[in-house]
């Protein structure tokens, strides 16, 4: 049986039940907490790849994972402003100014 809502029906639809459903949760950090494990395996399993015989200390491992989280995050910032300067361009032909990442968050870019 097909649906007849339309997507923003649908995307309402969802959005109120995902409303609902935070709005029955007690403890938020434990109902999110299999998903940010996930998340820090997903490091750790890279650092896995590149010290297979877990030769590097604890430590080491964790910074290699937190080095990865960051880089993670900075290619999802560049795609954020690749995709933010293909939209300007396409619209008006102007030129985005940009945003550089760091480990300690998004600095302006003056050189755009």
């Amino acid at each position: 049986m097909a649906d007849s809502r339309t997507s923003a029906e649908r995307t309402l639809h969802a959005r109120i039940g995902a409303y609902e459903s935070w709005a029955r949760t007690i403890d938020r950090s434990a109902r999110t907490a299999p998903a940010r494990q996930a998340f820090h395996d997903r490091f750790m399993a890279e650092v896995d790849e590149i010290d297979r015989e877990h030769k590097l200390s604890d430590e080491q491992r964790a910074q290699m994972a937190d080095a990865k989280r960051k880089a993670y995050y900075a290619r999802l910032a560049r795609q954020g402003l690749e995709a933010r300067r293909a939209k300007a361009q396409k619209s008006n032909g102007a030129p985005v100014k940009g945003a550089v990442a760091t480990d300690t968050g998004m600095q302006p870019d003056d050189s755009a």
